[in-house]
């Protein structure tokens, strides 16, 4: 009895191999098919003209700014929706991303200082201590039609829930819990944040290299920016002098920066700029 179940069991396990012999063998045919075929040689022969190659991002020191994906030819799929039609039509071609060798995405141990200047977008940033308050900025900003990034001390943030009615089109990070960095508070304010947004936490907040900021925000996986442009006491005068494609603009809450936003917006949209938040501005995805 036992003898018979030993056979049984070979013999079931040497047609289990010819089925799985059988299906490589008949996926290699079909791949030596497709490669030959002259709509696929066709396919490859045109994807030259579209193929655009990934951007590394730009390392300098402990400074870093996001490079961008390449675009190439999806030889497969094109065939298919191609072999379909019968015959080679370019406007059937599909593309694929591809991805940087070097890419913010996975680069935590340094500073973002700026996204990648062929893009002509700035971001707008302002840190939000526990000390401050930024009705009146997030009032000129949604009168004038853009979106911000705020980054908000997680103890102001527990004080100030009726103000994030106001803040629900902009990016909401953290900056710190009640202006420290120790990681469980820190963490906290990051949960709480997403338990009250929904939102995931992304990026960290230092106007200067800061040990302290980039050890606990690398360690949680969290990206630090450092503003490219740091408004002083003249944000319109600095903003004409600094502005540039793909800048970190961080402004202080201010009586100053309350009486100029509203012309330094205005400037900036009349430079042909986009104003968005950090994460576009960031991303190294392809523009559509």
């Amino acid at each position: 009895m036992l003898k018979n179940n030993k056979q049984k069991l070979v013999q079931v396990a040497i047609v289990l191999v010819l089925v799985l012999f059988s299906f490589y063998y008949t996926n290699k045919t079909i791949d030596i098919i497709r490669s030959t075929d002259p709509l696929m040689k066709q396919i490859k022969e045109q994807s030259k003209k579209y193929q655009i190659p990934a951007e590394n991002a730009k390392m300098e020191g402990n400074k870093i700014t996001p490079g961008k994906n390449g675009k190439e030819v999806d030889y497969e799929q094109s065939y298919e929706k191609m072999k379909r039609y019968g015959t080679y039509n370019e406007s059937l071609t599909v593309f694929k991303e591809t991805t940087p060798a070097i890419s913010i995405e996975d680069t935590y141990d340094k500073y973002v200082i700026g996204g990648n200047d062929s893009k002509k977008e700035v971001a707008l940033v302002f840190p939000i201590d526990n000390t401050k308050d930024p009705t009146e900025i997030i009032k000129i900003i949604n009168e004038n039609g853009v979106v911000a990034t705020f980054f908000i001390d997680g103890l102001w943030l527990e004080n100030n829930l009726s103000q994030l009615k106001n803040m629900t089109n902009h990016e909401i990070e953290i900056l710190s819990y009640n202006n420290r960095y120790e990681e469980i508070y820190f963490q906290s304010a990051i949960q709480y944040l997403k338990n009250v947004t929904g939102k995931v936490t992304n990026y960290c907040y230092a106007d200067y290299d800061n040990k302290e900021v980039i050890e606990l925000c690398s360690k949680l996986q969290l990206h630090t920016i450092t503003p490219t442009i740091k408004i002083t006491n003249t944000p319109f005068q600095d903003i004409k002098q600094k502005l540039q494609n793909g800048a970190i603009i961080s402004f202080p809450i201010n009586t100053t920066t309350q009486i100029e936003l509203k012309t330094v917006i205005d400037y900036i949209k009349s430079k042909g700029y986009t104003l968005t938040t950090l994460e576009n501005l960031l991303s190294e995805t392809l523009e559509k």
